[in-house]
């Protein structure tokens, strides 16, 4: 566990640093305000939200403080059009629009950023177990086109999440939590700030044994980051992280074990995904006039070891600088920028012995380069109408040098431009319609190139377009009397979309092709309702009519993965100084998991609740208590062509579960 040493070494460095950055030095009147609460920053970040013309949405920390938030899944329960389904520990399936909606591994078809720098390797493809939502202020969730504003071209749109600064977390924080599985989690933190500066610093740890057999979970996070003001108008920020995670994979099940022993695993082989990670980023940001200029660079080193059907040895570099303008002049606003993302991989695998690594079968050098070129004007034309037009460039080479089992030499390179044109209107205050249209585009990554098959050499590259589409959006959001409601609906056409299946379950991974024409539609909404200041109803909905168009072998079937209906409400009870919050999750009927649409499991529904007291101002504790009925269900699939009952392909939803802790603040 290299990462940790690093960790510790990183919160030494940024230790030392820290009290320099923030030295007491006398202040005048007119010096900016040193501390300032989460609260007013995501009211900004909220207020930036309310300039999109489509579906996008903040969520604060405290929307999930009172959860054992071990996954995303967690934290963007409540957040409208967001897909995020249990497999495992911190592995979620998660989608926006049907975004990688076949990929049975990893994530693709997002944009996930942290701090605004993404966590993406420069193939775009990724893992989020790095992304620990407990440490973080807020997440800002930014559906389809409308994460233009981060260069993001995809289908499914970006997921930034945003870590707290010692202006906006002054002092010390102390959480601890845990439950069933004999699941035990910490995290303490610290923030101080004068006038030149500020630092954060934060370490994690958590330790479960996991709801299934083979799934024990260890991890060991650090994040930090220090901020001088240069000038009063340029400010400097370093930011530093690592992570040290292990995590045995119990594997998919038959939908006959799902529905009688879900407590199961798979130990065959010792499969498991362990990473060491760090990453150091610098942004440094200029007011202008109206507005400002950040301009950074990152780099990401990772180390995955991996055993599943071979050990998988990845040792990954990227690195990068981008550079993001957001200005004013008078009705008209621009946002523009340019990121530059490049990477190399050292990627061996070898036969898996029980977990070790036995000869090996595979050798190579990867390399990618993404470059993505943005810009955005939003012209209040008249009071109250916001006309939108912009357009994301994206230049990308993917590239392998094979040097085992045979010498062979792969590089593709494409270019993308998607358009996009919309408008706000505004006929109330805290009342705001939108519509957009725009075009999407999604680059082939290393796992989808480089395949392997009866007539295809081990590793070699395959011959793949990039997935391309044209999305229509119609919504509104705001707020009118006790009721706030964010909805959109979506169309978007496809062709050539990534899709994925399982060639042997669970033996090789997903082999992938390009469908010919598919189309995603549906709803997007959230309905909040204030019965009275100690009742509130919360909802999130989703409707998904994800397809094939006139397909030769598939028809107009369904794709699977992704269930038609989804349904969350949560009714919390009580103030800030005590509540509780029943809750459930309403699944109509289960999607199918296959192209052929032969079989879909059962729906479900979920019964849970949480609850929070704050003993005194500083100590608050909390509960949550899961899936009370202890229902037996799927909760996520890997597709396959035709469908057979020994296909191995279900993951089940978490078992019953009561998790409590105690926050502490000072």
């Amino acid at each position: 566990m290299h990462a940790i040493a690093r960790a510790l070494c990183g919160a030494l460095l940024l230790g030392i640093a820290a009290p320099a950055a923030a030295q007491q030095s006398p202040q005048t009147p007119d010096e900016r305000e040193i501390i300032v609460s989460a609260e007013q920053i995501t009211q900004a970040a909220i207020q930036q939200v309310q300039e999109t013309p489509g579906g996008a949405d903040v969520v604060p920390a405290t929307d999930y403080a009172d959860q054992a938030a071990v996954s995303l899944r967690e934290a963007l329960a409540f957040s409208p059009g967001v897909y995020a389904q249990p497999r495992f520990g911190q592995e979620v399936r998660l989608s926006i629009r049907g975004s990688g909606i076949s990929r049975g591994y990893h994530m693709r078809g997002l944009t996930l950023l942290q701090d605004g720098v993404p966590i993406n390797l420069a193939d775009d493809n990724g893992d989020f177990q790095e992304l620990d939502p407990t440490i973080l202020q807020r997440i800002e969730v930014f559906r389809g086109a409308n994460a233009l504003r981060y260069g993001a071209s995809t289908l499914g749109g970006a997921i930034n999440g945003v870590t707290p600064t010692g202006r906006s977390a002054n002092g010390w924080r102390v959480r601890i939590d845990g439950g069933s599985f004999e699941t035990l989690r910490g995290l303490v933190s610290v923030g101080f700030a004068d006038a030149r500066g500020d630092a954060y610093l934060s370490l994690a740890a958590d330790t479960s044994n996991g709801d299934r057999e083979h799934a024990d979970r260890r991890g060991l996070r650090f994040n930090g980051n220090v901020g001088i003001r240069l000038t009063d108008d340029v400010e400097t920020r370093f930011y530093a992280s690592a992570q040290s995670l292990d995590q045995d994979l119990p594997g998919a099940l038959t939908y006959t074990a799902v529905r009688n022993t879900p407590r199961a695993g798979n130990s065959v082989g010792d499969q498991g995904r362990n990473i060491d990670s760090i990453r150091l980023q610098n942004r440094t940001r200029f007011e202008i006039g109206e507005g400002h200029l950040d301009a950074g660079v990152f780099l990401n080193a990772k180390q995955l070891d991996h055993p599943i059907f071979q050990v998988l040895d990845y040792k990954s570099t990227d690195w990068g600088l981008y550079a993001r303008l957001d200005q004013r002049f008078g009705a008209l606003r621009l946002t523009a920028g340019v990121s530059a993302r490049f990477g190399t991989v050292d990627s061996k695998r070898f036969v898996n012995n029980a977990g070790r690594r036995g000869a090996p079968t595979y050798d190579a050098d990867l390399a990618a380069r993404t470059v993505d070129a943005y810009a955005e004007a939003r012209l209040e034309a008249v009071s109250g109408l916001t006309l939108v037009a912009g357009a994301v460039f994206t230049s990308g080479m993917r590239e392998q040098e094979l040097v085992f089992p045979a010498a062979a030499f792969d590089e593709v390179s494409y270019d993308e431009l998607s358009p996009k044109l919309g408008l706000l209107f505004e006929p109330a205050q805290d009342v705001q319609f939108y519509a957009n249209y725009s075009r999407s585009h999604e680059l082939p990554g290393y796992s989808e190139l480089a395949q392997s098959g009866p007539t295809i050499p081990t590793g070699s590259f395959v011959a793949l377009d990039p997935q391309r589409g044209w999305t229509a959006e119609i919504g509104g959001r705001g707020r009118i009397g006790p009721v706030t409601f964010d909805v959109s609906v979506y169309r978007a056409d496809l062709n050539d979309e990534l899709l994925q299946f399982n060639v042997n379950p669970p033996a090789v991974p997903a082999a992938t092709f390009n469908a010919g024409d598919t189309r995603h539609q549906g709803v997007e909404a959230g309905l909040d309702i204030a019965f009275a200041r100690w009742a509130t109803l919360r909802q999130v909905y989703q409707y998904n009519d994800f397809r094939f168009r006139d397909d030769p072998q598939f028809g107009d079937n369904r794709l699977p993965v992704v269930p038609e209906h989804l349904y969350r409400g949560e009714l919390v009870l009580g103030s800030e100084a005590l509540h509780v919050a029943p809750r459930v999750e309403w699944l109509p009927r289960g999607a199918f998991a296959d192209y052929a649409n032969s079989f879909r499991p059962d729906g479900y529904v979920l019964l849970g609740v949480t609850a929070e007291a704050r003993v005194r101002e500083g100590l608050t504790l909390f509960l949550d208590a899961r899936n009370l009925t202890d229902r037996d269900e799927v909760g996520d699939i890997g597709a396959v062509v035709a469908y057979s009952p020994a296909n191995a392909i279900f993951y089940p939803v978490e078992r019953r579960a009561v998790f409590g802790g105690v926050r502490a603040a000072f």
